[in-house]
């Protein structure tokens, strides 16, 4: 089976799953195609998928993921300072999470940890659970069901990654800012986001750990505020809890990049002062 026609069997098999009704027209074309297939995905309920139809996504998904660059080495991007025994296990990335090979993402989800729901919205969760393929929403679904309560903020949940090129996701909740001004409890559950994947990923003993700029999306959080929580909770948990741990911060905005750059290189500037 052709890329194209695995398109257009999944997009035929997740229409014919459709109980309103509705008459959906097809696109065209290629890329048209994948933006229709991405919006039924997001859409579509944490119901049970065939077998065939799974494996027909898995194939396609992992096409797409060399149709999109191919798989980045976590554990091979530069450190911020390779002479410090801290900030060589922290690199600082500009690229799409979902195509790291790392032991582990995270991904900023909301209280329902469904993923989102929003047609081709360009949030980091509905990139995620696009590329990790229709299994993911239904292992959280299993989570979430077996907890019986929304997530609370500050927490971690765990789940595999699917079709992603990284091994695991780590799904938090962050806090949202009202008004634009983060208060104390906001930046504390946000340190507690990061606290806790961060502990998280030493007790299972991975190697390599990639952030998301949690919170800073439709959540609210100040960009360089929530940057200034990460970077602390990062060092702090390299310096005296993981001496084998690498943490990326990812970012994909030019802003994030710059603040994060600025930040790194305070941190460098002061080990090499102490």
């Amino acid at each position: 089976m052709t890329q194209d026609e695995r398109r257009r069997y999944l997009i035929d098999a997740l229409l014919a799953e459709r109980t309103d009704g509705e008459k959906a027209v097809v696109p065209e074309g290629a890329d048209d195609q994948r933006a229709f297939l991405r919006a039924l995905m997001n859409v579509r309920p944490p119901a049970p998928v065939a077998a065939e139809v799974l494996d027909v996504q898995d194939a396609y998904l992992a096409d797409r993921l060399r149709e999109r660059g191919g798989a980045v080495d976590a554990a091979g991007l530069p450190p911020v300072d390779a002479a410090d025994p801290v900030l060589s296990r922290v690199a600082l990335w500009r690229g799409d999470i979902t195509l790291l090979a790392a032991d582990a993402i995270v991904n900023a989800a909301n209280d329902q940890m469904l993923g989102c729901f929003v047609p081709g919205h360009h949030c980091i969760d509905n990139a995620i659970h696009t590329f990790a393929g229709m299994q993911l929403r239904l292992d959280c679904a299993r989570l979430m069901a077996a907890q019986g309560h929304a997530e609370p903020t500050g927490q971690v949940k765990v789940t595999f990654a699917h079709n992603l090129p990284s091994g695991l996701i780590f799904h938090t909740v962050g806090p949202i800012v009202r008004g634009g001004q983060p208060t104390p409890r906001d930046e504390a559950l946000l340190a507690s986001c990061y606290r806790a994947c961060l502990e998280e990923a030493t007790r299972r003993d991975i190697s390599t750990l990639a952030f998301c700029c949690i919170s800073t999306g439709v959540f609210g959080f100040p960009q360089e505020e929530a940057a200034r929580v990460a970077v602390h909770a990062v060092l702090d948990h390299l310096a005296n809890t993981d001496p084998r741990l690498k943490v990326i911060f990812d970012v994909f905005l030019d802003s994030d990049q710059c603040i994060y750059q600025e930040l790194l290189d305070g941190a460098r500037a002061a080990c090499r002062r102490a």
